[in-house]
């Protein structure tokens, strides 16, 4: 392969890697907050992806003008569903092994129920539409590469929204009383912290962040009623590398998920890469269970 070939390969699994990292964000910040282990998360990245291809198709609206609209839209579900659904099971469940055993069992109900209705209002079939799908050549030593503008697109916004949390979790007032609920619940309580409040917010940031991926997904992939399931398993593939409960790791596993998909794909055959990615998943629960770039790693 020629250099070009090289950095064409690195860059689309870099691509990939971006909407995983900003999908893992999302559940990441779920489960590491409130010990929800939200496996409908990918569902809500199906709705942000259909309503902003309705959007673009039904009323030629720039995909780039729903990306507040999905974010704002997807968070205020998530702070519904966390007030109907997880508020009450916070209330009645005797420890937290049991909560997380039924926000499980709330979590598949919440994805058949979101994955069924969108069948039923927009019907089974792939959906796309075009927006910027005109290559790009960037020159480079002994030739050039090639990338559709929607994908790079794509990319940037993707690294945009998921710095934008890093550092609104590191830098603000918020975001300490975050990291310091992650660290220890009931510290954090008896420090002030008022988790009622933080908890659906958190939640519905996270299901804002999960719309604007799907919001993004729909620039440059065709999209489906069944195309949010398998960005769960990612996610939660994706925060095993990172670690649970590390942003920065999370968008680290993202990146480097996505290059290892595609080095491996292009190598191998295009329809192991789920097979790539559950070879990558094991591995990293026998060596490293405590993911390749939390604390503990980087201090050993």
């Amino acid at each position: 392969m020629s250099f070009s070939a090289w950095i064409e390969l690195i860059a689309s699994g870099l691509i990939t890697g971006g909407i995983y990292a900003l999908v893992a964000l999302g559940l990441n910040l779920q489960y590491g907050l409130m010990r929800i282990l939200n496996i409908a998360h990918g569902e809500f990245l199906m709705v942000g992806a259909f309503i902003t291809w309705m959007a673009a198709a039904t009323f030629g609206l720039s995909p780039l003008w729903m990306i507040p609209v999905s974010f704002a839209l997807l968070m205020a579900i998530g702070v519904a569903v966390h007030w109907l659904c997880f508020r009450r099971l916070t209330a009645t469940s005797p420890n937290l092994d049991v909560f997380e055993a039924r926000g499980l069992m709330v979590a598949f109900g919440l994805m058949f129920f979101v994955q069924n209705a969108i069948s039923w209002i927009w019907g089974g079939d792939l959906r796309g539409y075009d927006y910027l799908t005109q290559p790009f050549a960037i020159p480079l030593p002994g030739g050039q590469a090639q990338f559709a503008v929607n994908k790079l697109l794509v990319f940037g916004l993707a690294l945009l929204f998921a710095g934008a949390l890093i550092v609104l979790l590191r830098t603000t007032l918020l975001g300490k009383g975050v990291r310091a609920l992650m660290q220890s619940p009931t510290g954090a309580m008896l420090v002030g912290i008022d988790t009622k409040r933080l908890h659906p917010l958190m939640f519905g940031i996270g299901l804002g962040l999960s719309g604007v991926a799907g919001c993004l997904l729909s620039m440059a992939y065709t999209i489906s009623p069944s195309m949010g399931e398998p960005y769960t398993v990612t996610a939660l593939i994706v925060i095993t590398l990172g670690g649970f409960g590390s942003m920065g790791g999370a968008l680290a596993g993202g990146l480097l998920l996505g290059v290892i998909e595609a080095i491996g794909m292009h190598f191998t055959n295009p329809s192991l890469k789920a097979l790539l990615s559950y070879i990558v998943f094991i591995g990293v629960l026998l060596l490293r269970p405590e993911g390749l770039f939390s604390r503990k790693t980087r201090k050993a």
